[in-house]
């Protein structure tokens, strides 16, 4: 009986760490010439060098991934947190297109401020099931509002671009 939990466990935490990674590369696709893009812009002074957004999203993405999977094994009554999770994963994935392959300074943002709005809200309720699992998608709205911040500043620094 006990490995039958165990291995539901590790199913649903491969599961839901397959799942996001999916929403990553989902937007990975849509940021396939970022690099080069990335270069071409007038960045602000607090603009990161290019590279560090891989290993930054990276990380993002698994604390993002086990906090669902706490949530998940934490309550019966998860499905209006996890729907909210998968909602934001969506949304997130779909940033990349918005700004690297549509160049849409303006709707970038837009979608990073409904973006961070879903997160809080996930995150308060992830934080009534699991605060552990809360607190591991503090990183996450950290960096989006960096990135926020930083999608209005090259928006208003590249207008005939963005």
């Amino acid at each position: 009986m006990h490995i039958t939990i165990l291995l539901r466990q590790v199913l649903m935490l491969l599961t839901l760490l397959a799942l996001t990674y999916l929403a990553a590369g989902i937007g990975a696709l849509g940021s396939i010439n970022a690099a080069n893009f990335y270069r071409e812009l007038q960045l602000p002074a607090f603009a990161p060098p290019g590279w560090l957004f891989g290993p930054v999203w990276t990380a993002l993405y698994t604390l993002m991934a086990i906090a669902a999977w706490l949530v998940w094994r934490s309550s019966k009554a998860h499905q209006l947190a996890l729907v909210l999770y998968f909602s934001q994963l969506c949304v997130n994935a779909l940033w990349s297109w918005v700004f690297f392959a549509w160049y849409q300074g303006a709707l970038a943002f837009i979608t990073i401020m409904l973006l961070m709005a879903l997160l809080l809200v996930t995150m308060l309720l992830f934080w009534k099931h699991n605060k552990l699992a809360a607190m591991l998608l503090l990183p996450y709205l950290l960096w989006l509002s960096f990135a926020a911040a930083l999608n209005f500043s090259i928006w208003q620094l590249n207008p005939g671009l963005l």
